[in-house]
């Protein structure tokens, strides 16, 4: 009978074994996702960032990018626990899958808090950029991050082209009679904001602030998303290490 469950319990080892190393296969995939995500959140949107009045939604980003980088460190750590079968090097693979979802628990929470109050922010924060921001000394990324969203989004002012009837730039000298800024024209040349035709300049409905405004929701519950799953691989991989952790336990004592 011991014969009987000492084979039985080598055999639930190995099965354990190569079930988790399955999990954390597709963790480490995860990892990489979440890395990207984030990276190319801040590399390739970086320049929408200036508009916005918090650092919140970078601070998601960065927070994904260090998870994601965590995964990985940690997904090699676990291959090697999972091969040598050591108690300590499973004890050190659950640690860290613990801190990961802590991490990416905290990244949750900012991105939800910012999404309820995102709309309010854009709305407050874009019209105060482009009345008393763009184009002015100092404010050189601030100014290159509006002419960076009106061109990506083909679209001109917070919520119209007339929004910029009140900026500060459009109302001096240095705008050389520029009724909007030549970022809001179809094909940007020097000096084309002084025509303010909808043939020549972007007319959208609700402006920049909703397609800005969409642009972040959507990306914000990609972060979600892709945080959410690699939560729920986390979860299953912690369940396994434990259980394998006891398994080996009852085999050497």
């Amino acid at each position: 009978m011991a014969h009987y469950k000492t084979e039985q319990d080598d055999w639930l080892i190995v099965y354990l074994k190569y079930l988790l190393f399955v999990f954390n296969f597709f963790f480490w995939v995860g990892g990489a996702a979440v890395l990207a995500v984030g990276i190319w959140t801040l590399v390739e949107k970086s320049g929408y960032l200036s508009v916005l009045a918090s650092s919140t939604f970078a601070t998601s980003a960065y927070i994904l990018i260090f998870a994601g980088a965590l995964v990985m460190v940690t997904g090699f750590l676990g291959f090697g626990a999972i091969l040598r079968e050591q108690k300590g090097c499973l004890s050190t693979y659950f640690c860290l899958l613990l801190i990961i979802f802590l991490v990416e628990l905290v990244a949750g929470v900012l991105a939800h808090v910012y999404y309820q109050r995102l709309s309010d922010e854009l709305k407050q924060h874009l019209n105060q950029t482009l009345a008393e921001n763009y184009g002015q000394p100092g404010a050189t990324q601030i100014t290159a991050s509006v002419d960076r969203l009106q061109q990506d989004f083909k679209c001109c002012g917070s919520n119209s082209s007339a929004d910029w009837q009140h900026s500060t730039y459009i109302l001096s000298r240095e705008a050389e009679g520029r009724r909007v800024p030549d970022s809001c024209c179809k094909t940007v040349v020097t000096h084309c904001g002084q025509r303010a035709h909808p043939s020549n300049i972007y007319k959208v409905e609700g402006g920049c602030l909703t397609k800005l405004e969409q642009f972040l929701a959507d990306h914000l519950l990609l972060m979600g998303a892709v945080g959410i799953g690699v939560a729920c691989l986390q979860i299953c991989g912690m369940v396994l290490t434990c259980c394998l952790h006891r398994r080996l336990q009852r085999h050497f004592y």
